[in-house]
């Protein structure tokens, strides 16, 4: 293992946190989208409460790796990037509509291609192109100008801004906010009911924090050429697409890892639940929706600095501003998404 380069390394960790999150959604019934329509359509909560198990381990997990040495957290690029508010809203926003017209996040879909369906796939493919399109193809010199990017002048964040005020430890302010989703999710009977999803929430805000502790030992030993992040699953998707077609020129690297890790993990889960099954789009209408939808995923979740995963759960477990604004922001599109689907909206 000691012979093997940073780059691969960081794969191998990601694959083992992507592996736990493929598993999360298909054993766990991990899912934004998901959550939202149980929720607001389907009478269940469980799903969304399920949220509460997942932010509050990897909130408190990350906090504590800080406190113990394991993580460092300043040093995620959530804490290097000044936050711009706009972007967090405008991406958040574009990228929720676009989940709700493609019926899944990029996370979702490649859980729903490791179980066969092969609409998903081209969800992955399409969200993959266009977040490469606006980070540094022809659509980033107007992302950059609506939304430029500078780099932080110091601490920030919530934690920082309680400290500021109140003096207290940014480890006090993560273990109360984690309680505070502890209770919410723990208040709902049905989710405290459910055995397997608790544990499964257990496990997918573990695997954000064994990912901000790898990446963080490896960023260390490596001097800096791996970079300290969490699971998101926007940007990487094109960079796992392009590491595909280029691989002997490198491009090995965490986010890869998680990506074929959640592959890998959503069709064990499917193969053990009996629920793989090969499913392709009949409807051109259908597939054009899809594919538009992953387009403005691609699109939003660059601007954004992440998807729902990447901002409303790592992000989040930073306690980074842009974190709990990007997620209310995709949560607020989605339910604006469902509900024009719901009403009988089909775009041509």
């Amino acid at each position: 293992m000691e012979n093997l380069p940073f780059g691969v390394l960081a794969a191998l960790a990601g694959l083992m946190a992507g592996i736990v999150l493929g598993l999360a959604a298909r054993l766990g019934d991990f899912c934004t989208l998901g959550a939202l329509e149980s929720a607001l359509y389907g009478d269940d909560q469980r799903r969304l409460r399920l949220w509460g198990i997942v932010l509050a381990v990897a909130i408190f997990g990350t906090y504590l790796g800080g406190v113990l040495g394991f993580i460092n957290i300043a040093d995620s690029f959530y804490h290097q990037i000044a936050w711009n508010p706009l972007a967090s809203i405008f991406g958040g926003l574009l990228f929720g509509y676009g989940m709700a017209m493609a019926g899944n996040c990029g996370f979702g879909a490649l859980v729903r291609f490791g179980g066969g369906d092969l609409r998903s796939l081209v969800v992955v493919v399409v969200m993959g192109v266009f977040a490469f399109v606006a980070l540094s193809g022809p659509l980033a010199p107007l992302r950059i100008a609506l939304f430029a990017q500078a780099d932080a002048t110091g601490p920030q964040g919530i934690a920082a801004s309680v400290q500021a005020l109140t003096g207290f430890a940014p480890v006090v302010t993560a273990a109360v906010i984690a309680m505070g989703f502890l209770i919410w999710a723990l208040a709902h009977k049905g989710l405290r009911g459910s055995p397997r999803q608790l544990a499964w929430g257990v496990a997918a805000g573990l695997a954000v924090v064994w990912s901000f502790a790898a990446t963080s030992w490896l960023a260390r030993e490596s001097f800096g050429a791996v970079q300290v992040e969490g699971l998101s699953f926007t940007a990487p998707l094109g960079r796992t697409l392009i590491w595909l077609m280029t691989s002997t020129a490198g491009g090995i690297s965490f986010s890869v890892g998680t990506v074929c890790g959640v592959l890998v993990g959503a069709l064990a889960g499917s193969l053990w639940r009996g629920m793989f099954r090969w499913e392709a789009c009949e409807d051109p209408r259908e597939l054009g929706r899809q594919v538009s939808g992953a387009a403005m995923m691609g699109v939003g979740g660059v601007v954004a600095l992440g998807c729902s995963v990447g901002q409303g759960v790592s992000a989040f477990a930073t306690l980074a501003w842009s974190g709990p604004v990007t997620l209310a922001a995709i949560a607020v599109g989605a339910m604006f998404g469902l509900r024009q689907l719901i009403g009988g909206f089909q775009p041509d």
